[in-house]
């Protein structure tokens, strides 16, 4: 079978260590893109289902049962349990501005401090949650101009042998200028997906965080009432004004 003399084997083979170094390095980004992709899908998917389970939470008869009700929807070890970590976090706070009135914290009003470390716990899960996009967000704005600088100098290669050859008929042209453009097509096919993973982690990371404020907002309410709240639409302003 004859090799294709203008095919992707040929561009490696006649490429110099630049060209070599480009696609190497659009490899190496599409294999980072991909692995976050694939990666916080499945995180992502897991804090959905744990999402899920935060509405039985308040059906449970106590506290400890309910908190039971969050770690059984996670069989997975691995990240924590947001929905679990905030209620615990909200247990601690209660306990500790209880037993610890002399400290300074001890005259803030129990609302307040609750609200302060519901909303730490928030935060620190969206750090969470954010990891790895700065990746996907790096590959989709940088590779098309990687696989074009990859371009650009195949292209120059190209045209100065043909200077050099003084031959510039269209089969001593089609083929170095076709394998250059090859390297714009990398770095395209690497940048999409980063682009669309960005865009749709995003958008689900978004899902599950306002999830997890309407959580907050009612594990607020019964921790300062010791009931659980009637309507989730009541809510206790713990978001930062925009």
């Amino acid at each position: 079978m004859q090799e294709n003399p203008y095919g992707i084997a040929a561009l490696w083979a006649q490429g110099d260590f630049v060209i070599k170094a480009v696609a190497l390095m659009l490899l190496l980004m599409s294999v980072a893109s991909w692995s976050v992709i694939l990666i916080r899908a499945v995180s992502l998917w897991r804090l959905k289902r744990i999402s899920r389970a935060s509405n039985d939470f308040w059906h449970a008869h106590s506290f400890t049962e309910g908190l039971r009700i969050l770690s059984s929807a996670d069989s997975a070890s691995g990240p924590m349990n947001p929905f679990r970590y905030m209620a615990d976090e909200g247990q601690a706070a209660l306990d500790h501005h209880q037993s610890h009135q002399q400290d300074l914290h001890g005259n803030l009003p129990l609302a307040e401090w609750l609200t302060s470390c519901l909303r730490g716990a928030i935060d620190e899960s969206a750090e969470q949650m954010q990891k790895g996009l700065a990746v996907l967000a790096s590959v989709g704005s940088t590779a098309p101009f990687v696989g074009l600088f990859g371009t650009v100098w195949g292209i120059y290669h190209a045209l100065v042998g043909i200077g050099v050859s003084g031959q510039a008929s269209i089969d001593k042209v089609a083929g170095p200028v076709g394998e250059a453009l090859i390297m714009t097509a990398f770095g395209l096919a690497v940048a999409i997906p980063a682009v669309l993973g960005y865009n749709a982690l995003q958008r689900g990371n978004k899902n599950v965080l306002n999830k997890m404020h309407r959580f907050a907002h009612q594990l607020h309410a019964y921790f300062l009432t010791g009931a659980a709240p009637k309507s989730s639409k009541v809510v206790v302003p713990l978001k930062e004004a925009k």
